[in-house]
């Protein structure tokens, strides 16, 4: 580990220009046609994302008339993801049998109808049961359309521009998806806060998602597969496909199982979410209750809306930085040494001030997306055609439901200030941990019986990404 740092540092010491490479592999990405539909599909449908996200949070946690605590926070968490993320993995065994164009469309116009029904509820002032439902069908059916885009990636992309493409795609979408949210928040206070305020400013993210459907529209039906070989069976009615649907899920989870290098990715991807689901709800907190209680709502949510953008920024750095770092260092050895750095970084959270926190946004931004590219790279490289819709939801919910849990089990030790130097210790010595496990996972050899290499194209009626990378750049 300590050999790696030292490379790490001299890579960057060496680096000249670190932008121009990227700069030109951008560009030979750009090129495709069919990325740049695809491309352009995921950031307006994020930054739909990102506007939603401004309309309910400014509704839910900055409320002018209540302060949040973080029990009630932390099950606004568990509500919001943790049921659809326990049923994710079944959304892949869907994708991988389903034409993953007509679930992009699809699922964007069913956005769009379940914000507007969200979107009334907030009007009526609802901020129970049903409200949470409404928002529980947007976020589910969002996770579905996140699963499909990483899925199909590896049809429009040859397979030597993959970690460029994962740096561009997600690194970009969430770029769109915080400015998203501050333009939200321009409309939440242009249309006079409040519940009115709240209610257009989700109406115009459904808008995005209507606009995002009409975008996947453009490109051809067969295009992001699922390919299956001549002759091969055709997937049933869904009410008749149950039985096959958990037989997919086993054979998924045993696929990952025996490959050392998915496996240990989704362990990285979860150890990074868990912590960082604990700091999300401190940073609602203090800025709520602690940095500007006696301010009120408007102003504490105007300076988070500075961390989100600053977290943004890291976000786009790690797009910078991370194909650069990978071809130097391999992608586990930077996942490695993304974790150990959040330790760093984390641990200054005990002084407990506004600049140390946009510090702390900035970096767990860049390094949580640098592991998301890596994690999502190794997956698409090492996982066949015929699983990867089901490992890119276990991936999902990997990703969800460990944020809930961290979230969760913190909000039980954690004060309402959110002021709790405890908790910034521990989290820092968990990234720590993370990443010391995650390389050793790395170097610890492959159980026998099974390899890290996918199984032959065909097998099963798949397809591997080698082959449909080479037949798009083809």
């Amino acid at each position: 580990m300590r050999v790696t740092v030292l490379a790490a540092v001299k890579a960057m010491l060496r680096g000249r220009r670190p932008g121009s490479a990227f700069v030109a592999e951008l560009r030979a990405v750009l090129r495709g046609r069919d990325f740049r539909r695809l491309f352009a599909t995921r950031l307006i449908s994020q930054t739909g994302d990102g506007v939603f996200t401004a309309g309910l949070g400014s509704y839910v946690f900055f409320n002018t008339a209540t302060f949040p605590d973080p029990a009630s926070a932390a099950a606004a968490f568990a509500v919001l993801y943790l049921p659809y993320s326990l049923i994710g993995p079944f959304a892949g065994v869907f994708i991988d049998r389903w034409s993953r164009r007509q679930i992009l469309v699809w699922s964007a116009l069913l956005r769009t109808a379940f914000v507007v029904l969200t979107a009334l509820l907030v009007v009526s002032g609802n901020l129970g049961a049903p409200l949470y439902a409404g928002v529980l069908l947007v976020l589910g059916v969002n996770r579905f359309f996140l699963s499909s885009l990483s899925a199909a990636l590896p049809h429009v992309v040859a397979e030597g521009k993959l970690v460029m493409a994962n740096s561009v795609s997600p690194t970009a979408g969430g770029i769109m998806a915080a400015l998203g949210g501050i333009v939200g928040l321009g409309v939440h206070v242009a249309t006079g806060s409040g519940r009115t305020g709240s209610a257009v400013t989700l109406l115009v993210a459904g808008g995005c998602y209507l606009v995002a459907s009409l975008v996947a529209r453009t490109m051809p039906r067969s295009l992001l597969g699922p390919f299956r070989e001549p002759g091969e069976r055709q997937p049933g009615r869904v009410l008749g496909e149950f039985a096959l649907v958990l037989a997919g899920l086993a054979a998924g989870a045993r696929y990952v199982l025996r490959r050392r290098g998915p496996a240990a990715v989704l362990g990285a991807t979860g150890g990074n979410r868990f912590l960082y689901g604990m700091l999300f709800l401190m940073s609602i907190l203090l800025y709520r209750n602690y940095f500007y209680r006696s301010a009120g709502a408007n102003t504490a949510l105007s300076h988070y809306t500075v961390l989100v953008l600053v977290s943004a920024v890291g976000y786009g750095c790690a797009a910078l930085i991370t194909p650069r770092m990978t071809r130097r260092l391999g992608k586990p050895a930077w996942i490695a040494l993304l974790l150990a750095s959040g330790a760093v970084i984390a641990a200054l959270g005990g002084m407990f001030s506004q600049p140390v926190f946009l510090l702390i946004g900035f970096w767990l931004s860049l390094a949580g997306q640098g592991v998301a590219i890596c994690s999502t790279t190794i997956l698409q490289e090492q996982v066949d055609d015929e699983y990867r819709g089901r490992v890119f939801s276990f991936y999902d919910m990997m990703f969800n439901v460990t944020f809930v849990a961290g979230a969760g089990l913190s909000a039980a030790f954690m004060p309402v200030t959110g002021h709790s130097p405890a908790m910034v210790e521990l989290v820092a010595a968990g990234y720590a941990v993370a990443a010391a496990g995650y390389w050793l996972a790395g170097r610890r050899p492959a159980p026998e019986g099974g390899e890290d290499q996918p199984p032959p194209a065909g097998a099963g009626g798949g397809e591997s990404p080698s082959s449909s990378a080479q037949r798009t750049s083809s």
